[in-house]
């Protein structure tokens, strides 16, 4: 692709790197960081930031940190950082030996803050939460100036000194940046750069009683990182002023914070606070469960990382807010999985099926592991006199057009033969016992002699052979489209049949030995994973993804 046309394919990001990179604007240099706050589990969100900022530094030829931004111990915890690095491993990303901690910094950032209160610029508060936000007042009129903004320079280096040494009570003053309180940016009337916390720290322990706020450690880590490009996502537009004071102030590396569109999609709610207070109310099983947003949720259900990767290519960067459809996620996951997924057979609602002419014994019949990969060889699977049908492949009176089994029809097992349906067998309820069928041995698959013509091939597993297995079926957690704009409590927008568990399934013999990750095609029914929990003795498979919906024709 030639230079003009590659231009056109820029988003306004790359736009201002290849800018900076033509001006030799940090002699070249392209740096970014990934920086989560350990207070949760990642979210699909996460994932676009994710392939964002390592993907810049890949496509420059830069290099991208991974920060955890660990400023408030009250939230933070070591499983969600082994959790994000899993993530992010996943995802096909490495961090190398960039791996830092905001807490790193503390010593740092004390003398920031430090440097601030000698230029006049930051000062101890004994106010109230309470107060201060009132002092704050509202964007279309000025604020009050907080009654101990003027202290002298002297009495805020002892005070804060105080804080740093665990002298005054948690809540009893906090230290501001000393701003504007008239401007129309609420972020710039006196912020809150420091509070005092007595919560131990997971890396830190109690060395420290006094934490900075996010807005104050960010753009310094930037700064203390040489990080060049600050990609972060539309709500810290409005930090930017704040962001660029505080380099200007303190006189300290250049970052430049960049803001783009978070991700939001259809049915999904991306507030780790809200998602948290699911798993704590044990209305999901976890993080983890496959109904959630997460990353490490996704992955369990089986979504493959290139899927996600592409989606969050395709989605693109923008500079307003929009909510993707949640069908543009399933068809990224579809397409993947139709090119690496294995395919089997499993019969989710069984109906048994005796073929009273075949004789006794099995015989074991070759099949596809996947048409669309050449490469990706066959397997056997038995075939017997008695198999399992899906209960949904055969009615007693048809509708027109019903091209699957019915009485006196005719339909084709796959990869195997063609069977007739001869007699319906009751119980004494009336409901189905089981068919009997006949099979015609001629018809078989690959050297069809029959001359027989049927409009359509059902699944079937074979009994003797068969293995049992518990199926979970997931739709999507929420039932409204934008589940965090409504005002509703969000949990009373829970989807009531999101997870549909059944256990009297029947899979073929091949699954015995199939693996967490792994993709599997259960034909004709959707795309299936193990389960992480599942056991030798307790086959546990969860869907992934349902098969389009032209895929589905028979």
């Amino acid at each position: 692709m030639n230079e003009s046309n590659n231009k056109t394919h820029l988003n306004f990001i790359e736009e201002i790197i290849e800018e900076d990179i033509r001006s030799n604007k940090h002699g070249g240099r392209i740096h970014t960081r990934f920086p989560p706050e350990p207070n949760g589990y990642l979210h699909i969100g996460h994932a676009k930031s994710i392939c964002l900022n390592f993907g810049l530094a890949e496509k420059y030829n830069g290099k991208a940190n991974l920060r955890f931004d660990d400023t408030n111990p009250v939230t933070e915890e070591v499983e969600y950082i082994e959790s994000i690095k899993e993530d992010i491993r996943w995802l096909g990303f490495d961090w190398e030996d960039r791996e830092f901690f905001a807490s790193d910094y503390f010593p740092q950032f004390y003398q920031f803050a430090i440097q601030l209160i000698k230029a006049g610029k930051a000062f101890v508060d004994h106010s109230t939460q309470e107060e201060i936000s009132k002092m704050r007042g509202i964007p279309t009129a000025p604020g009050t100036e907080s009654p101990f903004r003027n202290r002298s320079i002297s009495e805020n280096l002892a005070l804060f000194e105080e804080m740093k040494n665990g002298k005054l009570k948690e809540g009893e003053c906090v230290l501001r940046a000393k701003i504007n309180m008239s401007s129309p940016n609420m972020h710039l009337r006196d912020p809150i750069i420091y509070r005092i916390l007595f919560t131990p720290h997971h890396r830190t322990g109690t060395e420290w009683c006094i934490y900075p706020m996010y807005d104050f450690a960010h753009g310094q880590s930037d700064s203390i990182e040489g990080i060049t490009h600050s990609v972060c996502t539309l709500e810290f537009e409005n930090h930017r002023p704040l962001y660029e004071w505080f380099i200007q102030e303190l006189e300290i590396f250049p970052s430049r914070q960049i803001e783009f569109a978070r991700l939001n999609v259809e049915y999904m709610m991306m507030s780790k606070r809200k998602l948290l207070l699911l798993v704590n109310e044990k209305i999901v099983s976890g993080w983890d469960d496959p109904r959630m947003p997460t990353i490490s949720g996704m992955r369990r259900r089986g979504y493959p990382p290139e899927a996600l990767r592409k989606f969050a290519t395709e989605v693109g960067v923008a500079k307003r807010e929009n909510l993707i459809e949640y069908v543009r996620l399933e068809n990224a996951v579809r397409e993947q999985l139709n090119n690496v997924a294995i395919r089997a057979m499993a019969v989710l609602r069984p109906l048994k099926v005796i073929i009273s002419n075949y004789p006794e014994g099995v015989e074991w019949l070759p099949v596809e592991n996947n048409p669309e990969d050449p490469n990706a060889g066959i397997r056997e699977i038995p075939f017997g006199k008695e198999i399992y049908i899906e209960q949904e492949d055969f009615m007693e009176i048809p509708p027109p057009k019903y091209f699957r089994l019915s009485p006196g029809g005719m339909a084709r097992l796959k990869a195997a033969y063609i069977i007739r349906c001869d007699e319906v067998v009751k119980n004494e309820d009336g409901s189905i016992l089981h068919l009997l069928c006949s099979y015609f041995p001629e018809s078989k698959s690959g050297s069809d002699k029959s001359g027989l013509k049927v409009k359509t091939t059902i699944h079937w597993i074979e009994c003797q052979h068969a293995l049992k297995a518990e199926i979970r079926l997931y739709e999507k957690l929420f039932e409204v489209k934008e589940p965090a704009g409504s005002d509703e409590d969000f949990r009373t927008l829970l989807h009531p049949n999101s997870l549909e568990v059944i256990e009297g399934a029947w899979i073929e013999p091949s699954l015995a030995n199939a693996e967490i990750h792994q993709s599997y095609q259960f034909m004709r029914t959707g795309y299936f994973c193990l389960d992480k929990d599942s056991t030798k003795d307790h086959l546990i498979f969860n869907r992934t993804a349902t098969l389009k919906e032209t895929w589905l024709k028979t």
